[in-house]
């Protein structure tokens, strides 16, 4: 449960075997489990699950929910719009990570909370840009949570992909990006139509989620479905998700050159440990400082800290800026997400 020691008045939200859950709304945010009422931040796996009778979410992200959960209660919001549950107000916020994602405000006239679900701070022409909300609580993830992780510019990054693309098409070999099927192929392949006429294949999972961002007015590089017939080196990028390392889907390509695209490639040693040559350092998720501005600019008094590393950032908001932090698990423990 999450502490009451940090308000003077009984806690908005706290922990249940099912999840996060606000006893005034009736309502769980991106709950564990099967619930009444859900409010889902995001449609990635790890944070909306199926099998809840009604689920609330922001506009924009609600046909990619259908996509994952099957047809169910959806009910989408405009970013901004507050309605009411209960004995709360609620209403959805920008949060940068991927189409349709958001932080979720609750207000009950009293206190201000705001879980942020995933986020970034850096620009992305696939997603809204995060916005941040003043509030009296936060519960902001740590994915990132260490100052080792400041993330690049995607200007240095694409002048690196196009490189390394263009040196194993002189080779004869294709190159493979592996990143994530929904958010991050979609961000790659927007900073691509934005620096050159290139175009890519892309495995189902990605391409079944590019129509919806298409449907959505957002602009992607030409692409094509990578087809089962295809047998033969493609001078085109092949971009699809990391399960398919290994696979018969890339052995039609072959000889092939791995990369992959995550916040994970930061560091050396995990490029090493997942067999892949190269890394290019590409997150959804705010880096050190994008957490730290974040707690600064929402003015927040208490902050919790979950999803990841938790353990060195509520320890600096403490000691180094005075704010109260506190770790909260998920039903996971403290856990990194899977969609980096």
């Amino acid at each position: 449960m999450v502490s009451k020691k940090s308000c003077l008045r009984e806690p908005l939200i706290i922990r249940t075997p099912q999840g996060l859950y606000c006893p005034k709304a009736k309502a769980y945010i991106d709950p564990w489990r099967p619930v009444a009422c859900a409010l889902i931040t995001h449609a990635h796996a790890d944070h909306a699950r199926a099998g809840s009778s009604q689920y609330h979410c922001a506009l924009g992200g609600e046909n990619i929910l259908k996509k994952r959960l099957g047809e169910h209660d959806i009910r989408a919001h405009a970013y901004g719009e507050v309605f009411v549950l209960g004995q709360v107000s609620i209403s959805f916020h920008p949060a940068g990570h991927v189409l349709g994602s958001a932080q979720i405000r609750i207000h009950d006239g009293h206190s201000v909370w705001v879980i942020t679900g995933d986020y970034k701070r850096d620009p992305d022409p696939t997603c809204l840009m995060f916005e941040s909300v003043t509030c009296d609580v936060l519960i902001t993830e740590a994915t990132f949570a260490l100052p080792i992780y400041r993330w690049p510019s995607m200007d240095q990054v694409m002048e690196r992909l196009f490189s390394w693309w263009d040196h194993h098409v002189r080779n004869h070999r294709t190159p493979v990006l592996l990143c994530y099927s929904l958010g991050k192929a979609q961000r790659i392949m927007a900073e691509i139509r934005n620096r050159s006429d290139r175009s890519v294949r892309v495995h189902s999972a990605v391409a079944d989620l590019n129509l919806e961002y298409e449907r959505q007015g957002i602009e992607l590089c030409p692409w094509e479905r990578a087809t089962e017939s295809e047998k033969k080196i493609s001078t085109d990028l092949i971009i699809a998700p990391p399960q398919v390392a290994g696979s018969a889907f890339l052995r039609r390509f072959q000889p092939t050159e791995l990369a992959m695209a995550s916040g994970w490639m930061q560091v050396r040693g995990v490029r090493r440990r997942s067999t892949i040559n190269q890394g290019f350092v590409v997150s959804d998720h705010a880096d050190w400082d994008g957490l730290i501005r974040t707690v600064k600019e929402t003015g927040a008094s208490q902050v919790y800290a979950t999803h990841g590393e938790t353990r060195v950032l509520t320890r600096y908001l403490n000691e180094c800026l005075g704010v109260a932090a506190e770790r909260l698990e998920t039903a996971f423990g403290i856990e990194v997400g899977a969609d980096q």
